[in-house]
């Protein structure tokens, strides 16, 4: 199963839509917050995509949840911004989250910082930001959900991988 992570897209829907086409055949799009607008957008383009969001902090009004979880085969997925959890100071409550939720995978954005992290048997992915990255350049994730287990990536916007 192919999961896309996206976050942090901050009005540019052009990154947005180029990352959906570029992993048309994912089986889901994880949104993590900011970019309600053009979650919007691609919603109505794209109305057979199965897309779950979070809202961001900067998604005032958004009907989203803070956080969620979903399932992917037998693996169990948490997905949030993070403002809610500090992740811009500390990964630490986001995995004790994680782990009271029994996930095996905590995706986060917020922070504009792709990152890959594993402790004690959880996955921390940050997909970095699709516009306004801190460090390196725009990008998502991927999460490969295999028979072998869990294989999580950080894309540069604009490099498609291997399907």
């Amino acid at each position: 199963m192919r999961i896309v992570v996206l976050s942090d897209t901050h009005g540019d829907f052009r990154g947005f839509y180029r990352i959906v086409n570029d992993q048309a055949g994912a089986d889901l799009f994880l949104f993590l917050g900011d970019g309600a607008r053009e979650l919007e957008e691609i919603r109505d383009l794209y109305p057979d995509k199965k897309i779950l969001s979070v809202k961001g902090n900067c998604d005032l009004g958004s009907p989203d949840p803070e956080e969620a979880v979903c399932m992917a085969g037998e693996k169990k997925i948490l997905f949030t911004h993070g403002h809610m959890l500090g992740v811009d100071r500390s990964d630490e409550r986001l995995l004790d989250f994680a782990r009271a939720s029994r996930a095996q995978v905590a995706l986060y954005g917020h922070t504009h910082v792709a990152r890959i992290h594993y402790e004690n048997g959880v996955y921390l992915m940050n997909p970095g930001s699709v516009s306004k990255p801190r460090e390196g350049g725009p990008s998502y994730g991927i999460l490969d959900i295999t028979p072998a287990g869990i294989v999580p990536n950080i894309v540069p916007l604009g490099i498609s991988p291997q399907k």
